[in-house]
């Protein structure tokens, strides 16, 4: 299959520009996500080493455990050294057995030092190791069965959410959809997850309006889907949500169960869930070290902004968190194919030329990112309740995600903004892609916009506004002061949300490390190099 060509006369020195931009406004606050560390990042450092189960009031063991050493030494020099002292120290026979005199008050935490210490850490990073090393298995157990069963034989990969809150009743609708031609299942989660500082634990059939996010919900899921995926002869990906003050800890469970996509947005939790914006940048580095090393596809957010914002004033605010979210990824260790960078089919269908802008939008994105697997989301803004309408929006959004190369479509339901979609409403849906693909996959081929006419110039003009934002951002010192970027969104730059670096959820859970911290985990990714071969199947055009 060839690789979509370029359609765009774009000046090269304009987007270098973009990057460079990107770059220096992301610096400071990745040097903040390298000098902190988070309750969530220790807990889920724990969680690689093995640590699970919760108490009978449902409070996870290593919740415990993080608070308990937090309350006694502090977490700026890493929970693993002092955890890991105790049970040499005799306090405990395991680690679960720890958390739970932890959570009871009988036993005491110290910082070791000397020998003492360097025995603690190598006994830490050989517990955390494990935790490693199985998702080092589970991506290596991924491409092989990818090379068994096979991709799906086209792009975009087609994308559909399954989530009745029952985990039970989700894995037989995630089947049916895999038959009728979906290649990524994603599992929504329970609404208010991402604002829960734990991980409920086991198999849950409580969710609301979703399912909730858990290392045996993941796991069943999975198994679920490596069943349908042997019976149709291809490989159906699963997919589920590292976002929310527990972002860590799911990348890590998802790492081991073997998910391979994750929703994981660097700025989607401070816009959308008021999450503390420096909680939220310290998780998502050491979320993104995961997915880099477990070999999971991250799918990023802005689509958001364009149900709070005007779809067409703030579209270039959509190429600037595309741009950022490119930089911090890739600081992370992620790599091109990894980025399911967002973006939305969401302009005012009464606005004049809404077609002609959607196209440039999007061809914009799939230039700019030309090895990305871009997700390309549905109208949902604009949805009235009237089911032929949206049926026949949902169809123009289709077509233009044949026409300009995406990687990730979301099948839209001609439903939105009615009822939770029936599974009937699912198969129109599908037959609806399954149409345009087949009678429009070919089209790029054919289609080359003039280079002075309306969609060139407005795909300029996007570029042209994001790079304009990017200099004010990175220039506006006396606002800004050490990190532009936080002051920025702050001031409501994206998404119309005002998000101080002061305020939100979760900021008494930052510690700024100590000059002897140490986390085994983080030692172990930041020294990461990925492997030498890739795959890099989604920056093809749709065949047949």
């Amino acid at each position: 299959m060839s690789r979509t060509h370029a359609l765009l006369e774009l000046d090269p020195a304009v987007v270098r520009r973009a990057r460079a931009l990107a770059k220096k406004a992301a610096e400071p606050v990745v040097k903040i996500a390298r000098t902190h560390t988070t309750v969530s990042v220790e807990r889920a450092t724990l969680r690689l080493a093995g640590l699970s189960g919760a108490d009978h009031e449902r409070v996870p063991w290593v919740n415990h455990l993080v608070t308990a050493v937090r309350d006694e030494v502090g977490l700026e020099h890493g929970v693993t050294t002092p955890v890991y002292d105790a049970l040499l120290r005799g306090e405990a026979p395991d680690l679960t057995t720890l958390a739970q005199k932890a959570a009871s008050g009988n036993v005491s935490f110290r910082l070791p030092t000397g020998r003492e210490a360097t025995a603690a850490r190598r006994a830490a990073a050989k517990g955390v190791g494990a935790g490693l090393r199985t998702i080092d298995r589970s991506r290596a157990t991924r491409e092989r069965l990818v090379k068994r069963h096979g991709d799906p034989r086209t792009t975009p990969w087609i994308y559909l959410i399954v989530a009745t809150g029952d985990i039970y009743e989700d894995i037989p609708q995630a089947q049916a959809a895999a038959r009728e031609g979906a290649d990524i299942i994603a599992v929504i989660r329970s609404t208010g997850q991402s604002l829960l500082d734990y991980v409920p634990e086991g198999a849950t059939r409580e969710g609301f309006a979703g399912t909730y996010a858990t290392q045996e919900n993941f796991r069943l899921m999975r198994a679920a889907l490596d069943d349908v995926s042997k019976e149709l002869g291809r490989y159906v990906r699963l997919t589920n949500y590292a976002s929310g003050l527990c972002m860590p800890e799911i990348a890590a469970l998802a790492g081991m169960e073997r998910l391979d996509m994750m929703l994981n947005d660097s700025m989607y939790g401070i816009l959308f869930r008021d999450i503390n914006p420096i909680r939220t940048f310290v998780d998502q580095r050491f979320s993104r070290q995961v997915h880099a090393r477990a070999g999971i596809i991250i799918n990023t957010g802005e689509d958001n902004y364009l149900t709070t914002a005007d779809a067409v004033e703030a579209a270039h605010t959509v190429t600037v968190s595309q741009l950022l979210n490119e930089r911090f990824a890739k600081e992370a260790g992620l790599q091109d194919w990894q980025l399911g960078l967002g973006h939305a089919f969401e302009i005012n269908p009464e606005v004049p030329d809404s077609f002609r802008m959607e196209l440039a939008h999007a061809l914009l994105a799939r230039q700019l990112f030309p090895h990305a697997p871009l997700k390309w989301m549905p109208p949902t803004k604009h949805m009235t309740g009237d089911i032929f309408r949206g049926y026949l929006l949902d169809g123009f959004f289709n077509l233009v995600g044949a026409m300009t190369g995406q990687g990730i479509l979301l099948v839209g339901m001609m439903t939105e903004a009615v009822v939770t979609p029936f599974l009937s409403d699912r198969d129109l849906a599908l037959q609806n892609v399954r149409y345009v693909m087949n009678a429009a996959s070919g089209l790029a081929e054919d289609f080359h916009p003039p280079r002075d006419g309306f969609i060139q110039t407005r795909a300029r003009q996007v570029l042209s506004e994001a790079v304009d934002l990017l200099d004010r951002i990175v220039h506006d010192a006396d606002a800004a002061g050490d990190a532009p970027l936080l002051a920025a969104i702050a001031d409501g730059t994206f998404g119309l949300m005002k998000r101080p670096a002061t305020g939100g959820k979760g900021l008494d859970g930052v510690s700024e490390r100590a000059d002897d911290y140490d986390n085994p985990a983080t030692t172990a990714l930041d020294a990461w190099t990925p492997p030498a071969t890739q795959r890099h199947t989604s920056t093809e055009r749709p065949t047949r």
